[in-house]
Formats: C-alpha cells, structure tokens, sequence
C-alpha cells in the first residue's frame, strides 16, 4: 500500500471532474509545489472530459483522443499525485478511503482494491443518470454521464448507419430513430448536434440512406416545457429552432418504458426508436447514501454546511454536482452546473489554505451568472446575469455562441493556464481543416 509522507498533511481529492481535477490542480500549483501538502487525486478513469461537451463526443464533433486530458500528465505539470481507483467507501475513525480494484478492457486487474488514508477529504465524485426506477432503461438506454458511454453511444450510431447502408432491406421504421429522454441541458444541445452530424455521416458515401425519410430525432420531456431549469424566454427558442429542424418535440411526456425497439409513453402512445438516451434526471452515486454516516439529501447528495464541509465531519468537503447546499440568497439548493463546480473548486482551494493555518472557514455564496444552451452550428440562446440587478439579459446567435465557448476555455484556463490554452486554439483552427467534420468511428 502506498504510504503518503507522514511529515505533511494530506490532502485527498476523490473524483476528478470538473471540480475535482480544478481543485487537485490549484492545490498542486500553490500547496503542492511549496512542500506545504500533498495532494491526491483518486479517479477511476485516465483522462478527462469536461462533462458539459459529452454530447459533442456522443455525436461524434469531439474527439475523446484528441480533447481528454491525462490525469498522469497532469499530475506531473501541477504537483500533485493521481491514483487510479473508484471510491466506494469511507472509514471516518481511520480517516481511510476505500477504493474499488481496477481492470484493463481483457480483464486484468490493474490496482488491487485498496484504502488511501486522508488529513482532509473532499468528495467530488459528480453524479450519474436516474432512471426513476422506469424499465428498461438500463437494458435499453443509454446515459451520457461518462465519456465511455458517450463514445459507446457514437460508435453504435455510426454502426447503426453502415449496417442500414449495407443492409438489401430498406431501412425500417424506428432502426435509425433516435429518442432522447429528458430535455434539460444535456438532451436539448444533443438532439440539435445529432441533427447536423448524422447528416454528415451519410454524406460520407452512405447514399441509401434519406436523411429526411429515414432518419428522426425525437425529444421527450416529462415537464410542460423543455429546458425547465432555465427561463422560459430562452427555452421557448430553443424549442422554436429544434421544430424548425424537424426535431418531433414533445413534451408534458412521460416514458413509462424503454424498449429493444422504441420507448413507450404513459399516454399509450409508442415511438419506434432503437437508439434510446435517457437524460431524464440526475443524482448522486449510490455509495454516498448514508455512508459511514454522512448526512445525504434524497438524491444521495452528500448534505454540506456553508463552508461546504460535511454537516457531520469538519474534516470532509463535498463540492460539486454530490453536493447539497441552499443557497442563502434564493433559499434554493446550489444547481449542479458547470460554473457551480467551477466556483466551488475555487472557494475551496482558499479555505484549504485557511484551515491549515488555523484560520476560520468563509461561507461560500453561489452566484447564478446565467444560463447558455449550445444548439450546435445552428445557434446558441441564453441569458446572463448580473448586468442589470434582478433580471437577466437574453443573448443568442453568434455572441452567445462566443459565451458558451468561453466557459470551457475558463475551464481549460483553470487547469492549462491562459498562455497553453492560446497555443492549443490556434493549434486546433488550423488542424481543423484537415480533418473530418464528423468522427466516423
């Protein structure tokens, strides 16, 4: 078992999303470099995919080999260590982790199960798909919270689309019909991106294919409206460019089934569909439910103070999307967003620095600064918050498609630093060029 150097504190980071890898990097940079702590970041995967662009992977414009970020690598740039492993259990008396053995594709054990000891932990192990229970799902469906799913998903589109190609019968009905299941941020920017790339991929030289007889989107959201988390100015016009694409938006829709060719609805109508995704819901992995003690929301949230600190362990954080918090200055809980994340890595990286000189901890204060929807090629619709008070500013077109953009590269910032992240967008307009539109494998 590795023993981390018992002169320094350690400071253990258990998922290595958004949150997590932001978080483990700055404390690289400033307690790791300077030999004040050591820092360790336990992820079950190698690399990294901001977790807002899985649909992009999903519909084949983002290519995982080429964007991922190796967490070896950048352990070794930032001064911190990695340590492949799925968390799934806590030892609060021995201060240990636990985590899960690791395997390759043929089924070889990599690392065996085993515990990591902590002076402080913080959990930010993100959250996963909920299925409300609703069967078949898990046979049938297929989520977007990892990068091995999306690029799952892509591979059997892109299968889907030469088998019909290749196939002597015409294609059927339903056998390239893609239905996406909850109309949120994810199921929305994923049915405006797989209306562009599919065409792309029968362009291709899959000429037996008739992108508008053969091939249909269906979005389904349970709600009155899509995009329910967001205004409703900007929801009505990302629903009012899907249907102008042809994209059959229903909503006021509730699956009550997933099957092998379609998805049934409570209203007793069917959609014939063999590609199902379901973006319905989210919540937190089941191991966090009351673990060793923890307190945890109905979501399997682990529940925080204001300096987001476990309500039952001052020497845990939780941050992220597995992290509940209201929000004082709307009495709602803290939304798991990107720019959530983002602000909460940084909140906490001062109040690490803090608790290691004895000084007391600041509360962390959410702000909203608004909400962007990337339709692809096509448009982006948002609002930002803060230009005028109490209300927000709706944008779209090619400024807000600039906003959007920017958020991932304040991401990148975070974890690259501005001079790399300008190198590599250079970089990637001229390669761009010379290389598909779409990945086709």
């Amino acid at each position: 078992m590795w023993i981390p150097d018992p002169s320094l504190h350690h400071i253990v980071i258990a998922g290595g999303g958004a949150a997590g890898l932001e978080l483990a990097t700055k404390l690289g940079d400033t307690l790791g470099r300077g030999k004040q702590a050591q820092i360790t970041l336990v992820e079950r995967n190698r690399t990294h995919i901001w977790k807002p662009h899985l649909h992009e992977v999903a519909a084949g414009t983002m290519d995982v080999g080429r964007d991922a970020v190796d967490y070896l690598a950048q352990a070794s740039d930032h001064h911190f260590r990695y340590r492949i492993g799925e968390m799934t259990g806590l030892n609060r008396a021995d201060r240990e982790i636990y985590l899960a053995a690791s395997y390759d594709a043929e089924g070889q054990e990599v690392t065996p199960a085993r515990a990591v000891p902590y002076d402080t932990l913080v959990i930010a192990v993100g959250s996963t798909g909920n299925d409300f229970g609703t069967p078949g799902v898990n046979e049938f469906a297929i989520s977007l919270d990892t990068q091995e799913q999306a690029v799952r998903f892509h591979q059997r589109l892109v299968n889907r689309f030469i088998r019909a190609h290749a196939q002597p019968e015409p294609v059927r009905p339903g056998q390239l019909h893609v239905t996406i299941i909850g109309a949120g941020a994810t199921g929305t920017e994923l049915a405006a991106e797989l209306h562009r790339t599919t065409r792309h991929v029968v362009a291709y030289g899959l000429d037996r294919i008739d992108p508008d007889r053969d091939l249909k989107i269906t979005l389904v959201e349970a709600a009155e409206r899509i995009l329910p988390a967001v205004p409703a100015r900007v929801a009505k016009g990302a629903a009012q460019l899907l249907e102008g694409l042809g994209i059959d938006v229903r909503t006021s829709a509730r699956v009550v089934q997933v099957r092998p060719d379609g998805v049934a609805l409570a209203d007793g109508d069917f959609i014939p569909s063999e590609l199902v995704v379901w973006a319905a819901g989210v919540k937190a992995p089941d191991f966090l439910k009351n673990i060793d003690g923890l307190e945890t929301s109905r979501n399997n949230q682990l529940v925080v103070t204001p300096t987001l600190q476990t309500t039952s362990d001052q020497n845990i954080f939780a941050i992220g999307d597995c992290a509940f918090l209201i929000n004082p200055s709307d009495n709602k809980p803290v939304p798991p967003r990107a720019q959530a994340a983002h602000q909460q890595a940084s909140h906490v990286v001062a109040q690490i620095r803090r608790r290691l000189t004895g000084r007391p901890l600041d509360p962390f204060r959410y702000r909203d600064f608004g909400s962007l929807v990337s339709l692809g090629e096509y448009s982006t619709v948002g609002n930002l918050m803060g230009f005028v008070r109490g209300r927000g500013l709706f944008i779209e077109g090619y400024f807000a498609r600039l906003m959007y953009r920017s958020l991932y590269k304040m991401h990148q910032t975070a974890l690259h630093g501005w001079w790399r992240v300008m190198l590599d967008t250079v970089a990637r307009r001229l390669t761009r060029r010379t290389e598909p539109r779409v990945k086709l494998h």
